[in-house]
Formats: structure tokens, C-alpha cells, sequence
């Protein structure tokens, strides 16, 4: 793959409407070629997704998905625009897409990184400011060191963030943005609750030779 340059990610951009992380893969893909590039974004879909991202999306559905034993299950909400696209399969099945793998990420906590509140963030470069591998580091080099940590743990608990589960090779964005493109509306990951069975349940712990002991005397 070829080297990118700001400028050629920025041409793409500004031609397309595509996200910047897009763009630049495109390129990589087209070895730096922008016609190629740009068709490239067409055929993943991800060019008309973006244009069409602004649009409101208040239509859509609420999905579910229990993971085999029963202990584990999601409920997400994803929203199109209208009733009879949120109707129909290829909706559907990405709604249950999204469901599983909300199930199969258990770190993740937010639908994108934008969603983190700032404290987090802050509680994360506190984290890592502390690490003992910075502690000889150059201030300057420190703090260079702790925002790249500190955006990779970002990422690490953004749904959207996540290889897809079905297709490593793209994000669970990715996946939303090429059906996107396909339907011809906005897509949006809105919201999702995760429950595990017994989490936050303090469950006391016996000693059974106490219990023994006691029932023999």
C-alpha cells in the first residue's frame, strides 16, 4: 500500500464527503490513485452514507439478542429514516448484527468515541501520566505518549470502533455505512444496554471447612 499525504486525504474528502479515516484507507487501497479511490468509497457505499448523515433518522427498531445459556443479552436501538426500510431484512439483520456484537464485546461502553465523557478521558491520561515506563520520558514526549494510549482505549470501548464480528476487516462503522449506502438512508446507532447475569449482585463467600467445623461440634 502507498504512503497517503494529508493533502491527497483531504483532496478525497472534499470531493466525496467521506470521513477522513475512510478516505485515507481508500487511498491505501488505490494506491494513492484518487479516481480509484473515490470508486472505491462508491462501491463500499461509504461516499453516499456520508452525505446522507446529516439526515434525521427517527424511524428504526429496537433489537435484541440472548446469547446462548442465557446469561448474556443486548438490547440496541437503530434508527433509518422511515417504517419501511426499518422493515425491512436487510434492517433487520443489521440490527441483530449489531446485537451480537454488542454481546461479544463486553468492554465496550459507548456507541462512539464522541459519546465518552470528558472525564473518562481524563481519568485514562491520569492513568497512564502514572504509568512507570513514562517516568524518565521527556515531558513533551510523555504527553505525545499518553493521548496515543489514551485514544487507542477510547477506541477499545466504542462499539463503533470494533472489527466487525462476521468480517474482521472493516468496523462495525464500516458495516453501518455500506448498508447506508445501499438503502439510501441515514443510519444511526443510537443507543444499547447490556446486562450479564449477576453482575453487581455481592454474593457472600462461605468457607465450608468453618461450616463443617461448626456443624460437628
Amino acid at each position: 500500500m502507498a504512503d497517503v499525504s494529508a493533502k491527497l486525504v483531504k483532496e478525497l474528502r472534499d470531493q466525496t464527503g467521506a470521513g477522513m479515516m475512510d478516505c485515507k484507507k481508500a487511498l491505501k487501497e488505490s494506491d494513492g490513485d484518487l479516481t480509484k479511490a473515490s470508486e472505491w468509497l462508491r462501491q463500499k457505499g461509504i461516499a453516499s452514507a456520508e452525505k446522507k448523515a446529516g439526515r434525521t433518522a427517527a424511524e428504526g427498531a429496537v433489537g435484541s439478542y440472548i446469547h446462548t445459556g442465557a446469561r448474556v443479552g443486548v438490547l440496541v436501538e437503530v434508527n433509518c429514516e422511515t417504517d419501511f426500510v426499518a422493515r425491512g431484512e436487510q434492517f433487520q439483520e443489521l440490527v441483530r448484527n449489531i446485537a451480537m456484537q454488542i454481546a461479544a464485546c463486553p468492554n465496550v461502553e459507548f456507541v462512539t468515541t464522541d459519546d465518552i465523557p470528558a472525564e473518562v478521558s481524563e481519568r485514562e491520561a491520569a492513568i497512564e501520566m502514572g504509568r512507570d515506563d513514562l517516568g524518565s520520558k521527556p515531558e513533551a514526549m510523555k504527553a505525545k505518549i499518553v493521548e496515543g494510549r489514551v485514544a487507542k482505549r477510547l477506541k477499545e470501548i466504542s462499539l463503533l470502533e470494533q472489527p466487525f464480528i462476521k468480517d474482521s476487516s472493516m468496523t462495525v462503522a464500516e458495516m453501518v455505512k455500506q448498508l447506508a449506502g445501499k438503502i439510501g438512508e441515514n443510519i444511526k446507532v443510537r443507543r444499547f444496554t447490556r446486562y450479564t447475569l449477576g453482575e453487581g449482585i455481592e454474593v457472600e463467600e462461605k468457607d465450608f471447612a468453618a461450616e463443617v467445623a461448626a456443624v460437628s461440634v
